[in-house]
């Protein structure tokens, strides 16, 4: 009498475990960021939940990622599709008392960061710790205006979403919804955008004179062996 099904069915033979895949390996975005202390990432032109599925996995391995730029996320479909998707949500409440939530956040800022608690555990101790490693911005406040900032090619809309599909902007949605902060957003954004092309010009200038003084130094044949062993020439 054959009695193999009786076998427990997760106990699987030595040549069928030998066959199953290895586990899928991490991004090298993945594995990049979890090098580094803290990730700025540059919310712009990116998908919101392709963004916020990437991030929410990254916090749970233990990265601290500020979300800047937060505004200018791009959501599939058009304005008037989301306007409707908000709407919808903005009718969910307690019945017997609304101030008991769920609440509906108006600032970009918020809505992604509710985005990306929707894709973690926060209820749980693991959870709300990812949640603490997370920040998430209108603009590019300092100091991280000062920080390199870094995308994600995988949440691109450019490279994820077909050219002839509407697409609309997170910012434009909050304001439909009661943002009041989308000029100041603009004026601050302008004005660092005036600081940093001043920087990156400075930037250029003293790099490209680095670059001649390097050029035009002579070194005699004594000092070029020495750097030539230190691996400098």
């Amino acid at each position: 009498l054959n009695r193999s099904w009786l076998k427990p069915f997760w106990l699987k033979p030595a040549s069928v475990q030998d066959s199953t895949p290895a586990p899928p390996q991490r991004s090298a975005f993945a594995a990049a960021m979890s090098f580094a202390k803290q990730i700025v990432v540059d919310c712009r032109g990116h998908l919101l939940g392709r963004l916020s599925s990437i991030i929410a996995k990254e916090l749970l391995n233990g990265q601290q990622v500020v979300l800047v730029r937060s505004e200018d996320v791009n959501m599939s479909g058009s304005l008037y599709r989301a306007k409707l998707k908000y709407a919808n949500f903005k009718r969910k409440k307690t019945n017997s008392n609304p101030r008991h939530g769920p609440f509906h956040q108006r600032a970009p800022s918020k809505i992604l960061w509710r985005t990306i608690r929707g894709m973690v555990p926060h209820k749980t101790a693991r959870g709300a710790a990812a949640l603490d490693r997370l920040k998430c911005f209108e603009g590019i406040p300092h100091p991280f205006d000062r920080k390199k900032r870094m995308v994600i090619p995988a949440a691109l809309k450019v490279l994820r979403l077909r050219p002839e599909r509407k697409f609309c902007k997170l910012g434009d949605l909050s304001n439909l919804f009661g943002w009041k902060h989308a000029a100041l957003i603009t004026r601050l954004e302008d004005q660092r955008k005036v600081k940093s092309a001043a920087f990156h010009k400075k930037k250029v200038a003293v790099t490209r004179a680095r670059a001649e003084s390097v050029k035009k130094v002579k070194v005699s044949a004594e000092d070029q062996k020495v750097l030539e062993a230190a691996g400098f020439a």
